[in-house]
């Protein structure tokens, strides 16, 4: 097997070939790689229904709640899970990410449930008997209830517990997992809140605050949070909790493939003095750098391009396509974002999340094509993409937006359960059976 400094070369090799071969004129080859990974995602506790031991289960049915929805039944996935690997199946891909619920695992400190390990270890097999892929998130954001309400990563047990949940899980699951989260986009905790509005983030101090009341504790800090009330803190429990998860996970499994999913937008500069690089560093600097030391891996999530000039953010163009939240939809964006995370890594990059937030399925058949012929090109100039993964699978709970924002492959009906496939699907499943564009 090669060493990592032969593949590193031959990736410089491929990157200065590649623009070479177009400019003599060679015709772009549609293909991706052999053995790509195409998937769709999910996460646990906006799929599977009520995660009654989860932190945001309280935030959510608190009197008053600023949640737009309750998560409920979801999709009922919990239940449904083999339905969904079937989707999977048929769309014609080969990989399937989804997460691990800390909280239903782990539900009281110290008390691990083999019921819902073996849960999680049927989901994985159940991939495996259809060919899919199991990519596995070890915590999509939610924590258990007690992990938040003693502070949850700012309490400076923090990184311990959450290795003690990767080694428990990993014992029991690790043997069949392709490749391997810590935690979803961790670098967007504690900074979020700095590009919302003010009032957003005041009430979700509010719920924090009632939520500890509530349960008489001093402070309630759920995974989900718009306000941290200690950023550096919080941000160093997530960062040592990452190097110790991960170094569970590779001590029960030395050979699978670890690392992090990083919430990356793409960031452009414009003209002279373009705010760009501070941006960059504040919001995902510290993290890549933590990846290109820990991971053997970086999984890049985007959704959309901000343009950044020498006093601030330039306003999208008068005609861009835009989602259901108003924000532009480029489909240049995601190429941009991974060939940054590469740039800054040089670590292979996997897509576990792209997508659009519509109820007009045209824009999802409009952007998929495209965004994935702008990722063919930069994996021609030598990026080394492994694998994409779409987000998400069904519509699903998203958050404070509650079941208003849809990004799904997918429809469900509420009542029944029942999934149904969106045309995007198709257009997706062409691409990945075809393993090119």
């Amino acid at each position: 097997m090669p060493d990592r400094r032969t593949t590193l070369a031959a990736l410089a090799a491929t990157a200065v070939l590649g623009p070479a071969a177009r400019a003599l004129g060679a015709a772009p080859d549609p293909h991706f790689p052999e053995g790509f990974l195409w998937g769709a995602a999910t996460a646990a506790h906006q799929v599977e229904g009520n995660n009654l031991n989860a932190d945001l289960w309280v935030i959510e049915n608190l009197p008053g709640t600023l949640f737009a929805d309750r998560s409920g039944d979801a999709a009922n996935s919990f239940a449904l899970w083999p339905v969904d690997l079937d989707l999977v199946k048929a769309l014609g891909l080969n990989t399937y990410r989804f997460s691990l619920e800390w909280a239903r695992i782990e539900p009281d400190p110290g008390h691990f449930s083999l019921a819902m390990l073996d849960h999680y270890r049927a989901m994985i097999a159940g991939c495996r008997a259809r060919g899919l892929q199991p990519i596995v998130t070890f915590n999509h954001f939610t924590t258990p209830r007690w992990f938040a309400a003693q502070g949850g990563w700012s309490h400076p047990e923090a990184p311990r517990l959450f290795a003690r949940f990767c080694d428990r899980a990993a014992r029991h699951l690790a043997e069949g997992i392709a490749l391997a989260l810590t935690l979803n986009e961790p670098n967007l905790a504690g900074v979020i809140g700095e590009i919302l509005p003010a009032e957003l983030v005041a009430g979700d101090k509010a719920m924090q605050e009632a939520a500890a009341r509530q349960l008489g504790v001093a402070r309630y800090a759920p995974g989900v949070a718009l306000y941290v009330e200690n950023v550096p803190v919080y941000r160093a429990g997530m960062m040592e909790g990452h190097r110790r998860g991960l170094a569970a996970i590779k001590a029960v499994r030395p050979d699978l493939p670890v690392g992090v999913s990083l919430a990356i937008l793409d960031d452009q500069a414009v003209g002279r003095g373009s705010l760009r690089d501070r941006v960059r560093e504040r919001y995902y600097g510290e993290w890549l750098r933590l990846a290109a030391q820990t991971c053997d891996f970086v999984g890049v999530q985007n959704y959309e391009r901000k343009r950044w000039d020498a006093r601030g953010e330039v306003p999208p163009p008068a005609d861009a396509r835009r989602n259901t939240a108003g924000a532009e939809v480029w489909p240049g964006s995601l190429a941009g974002a991974v060939r940054y995370a590469w740039e800054a890594t040089r670590l292979p990059v996997y897509v576990t999340e792209h997508g659009v937030n519509s109820d007009d399925d045209s824009l999802r058949q409009w952007l998929i094509p495209a965004a994935l012929a702008e990722l063919k090109r930069a994996i021609d100039d030598g990026v080394p993409v492994r694998g994409y993964c779409h987000w998400s699978l069904v519509d699903n709970f998203e958050w404070g937006f509650g079941y208003k924002y849809r990004f799904g492959l997918h429809s469900f009906d509420p009542i029944t359960f029942a999934r149904t496939a969106k045309p995007s699907a198709a257009v997706l499943g062409a691409i990945a059976r075809r393993n090119a564009v």
